[in-house]
């Protein structure tokens, strides 16, 4: 009896062992499925990570854009000029002699012709008194001896002295009306006197200024010019004129440019007339911009943005790849004439490119931008 209900219970024990290995056996195949689905998970996760993580490792650069667009351009020579008067005269006496009148004073309005002031001609007008009475005698003598030779009577060469000594007379008394008028000082053009010299009683002399008339409804700028610009400056340039001490800007055209260069300076000259004006005054100071070069539509940029190698000349331009990405280009240009930090570009960039202007020094072709 005792060994039967052994053996029962080592049957129970074995079925009982044999049940649980079964289990853990089963148990242990379903771990290792579901490690390999969580496994592939987590590839699928560490690939979509590492993509992220790559994408974020892009360096981009911060950069500003300008729009290129077509607008006028025009280049300048800058020059100092001075202002005068087209008709600028400091009248002097023609014969010397002490003043006895002085007939205007400064600010008054002067034809050409009118007197301005008179010197003493006291002994010219007695002078011509005593060549008066002279004239008188020889015309007289004249007259009788040309009817004696009408009739036939007397020399003809006393005659012909008669009349060479009358004639002589009359050109002498003409000559001395033409110095006595001289002792008159008038004015050779209309205008404003600027400035009396004279005083009564000084003694004036030929060459020494004596009446200053200035004609301000003709006003031009000299001024002189590098010898480098002679071929780009001409006549008809236009001009834009500022008086500093005034405030006042003007356009205007040069009017002339002088054909010999000056050999001490290497300069030219240039005159640009300039419009009548009550608060203009001979001597001004005067700052010329002419223009040397213009163009009515001209792809322009700033002068700093555009670099340089040994053989070109380049800017960046930003573009986007074919992802959508916004990504530097260079872009090789040529350029023509520059000023006042702008530069005209004659070949390579069109209206619509976006010229990176700001943060183009780190820039390198293909990199990422970031506006």
């Amino acid at each position: 009896m005792k060994n039967i209900l052994m053996l029962i219970f080592f049957s129970i024990l074995f079925f009982a062992c044999g049940n649980s290995t079964n289990d853990k056996k089963r148990e242990l195949e379903n771990l290792k499925k579901e490690q390999e689905t969580i496994s592939a998970k987590i590839k699928k996760l560490e690939d979509q990570i590492s993509r992220a993580d790559t994408t974020n490792k892009i360096k981009f650069l911060d950069v500003e854009v300008t729009s290129v667009i077509a607008v006028p351009f025009r280049s300048y020579v800058q020059v100092q000029g001075k202002l005068d008067a087209d008709e600028n005269i400091n009248v002097s006496a023609q014969m010397a002699g002490t003043v006895k009148s002085i007939y205007v004073k400064e600010g008054d309005n002067v034809k050409a012709g009118q007197i301005l002031a008179e010197l003493d001609d006291a002994v010219m007008r007695q002078g011509i008194e005593e060549l008066k009475s002279q004239l008188a005698f020889a015309t007289d003598l004249f007259n009788k001896q040309k009817n004696l030779w009408d009739q036939k009577i007397g020399s003809e060469i006393q005659f012909l002295s008669a009349k060479n000594n009358k004639e002589s007379m009359v050109n002498k008394m003409q000559t001395m009306n033409e110095q006595l008028a001289m002792y008159k000082i008038k004015s050779p053009i209309n205008g404003i006197v600027d400035d009396v010299s004279l005083k009564l009683g000084q003694v004036a002399a030929p060459g020494l200024p004596a009446v200053r008339v200035v004609n301000m409804n003709s006003l031009k700028i000299k001024a002189d010019v590098a010898e480098s610009y002679a071929a780009k400056i001409h006549e008809g340039n236009l001009v834009t004129i500022e008086f500093p001490d005034m405030g006042k800007q003007i356009d205007s055209k040069v009017s002339f440019v002088s054909r010999v260069i000056n050999s001490m300076n290497r300069t030219f000259g240039v005159q640009v007339n300039v419009p009548s004006d009550p608060e203009l005054h001979p001597n001004m100071i005067a700052h010329l911009k002419i223009v040397d070069y213009q163009s009515s539509s001209s792809i322009v940029i700033p002068l700093n943005v555009v670099q340089n190698s040994d053989v070109e000349k380049y800017v960046f331009i930003a573009v986007k790849n074919e992802s959508g990405k916004l990504v530097a280009h260079k872009q090789l240009i040529q350029t023509g004439r520059d000023y006042l930090g702008q530069i005209e570009i004659l070949e390579g960039l069109r209206e619509g490119d976006s010229l990176i202007t700001k943060g183009y020094q780190d820039v390198e072709e293909g990199g990422f931008l970031r506006l």
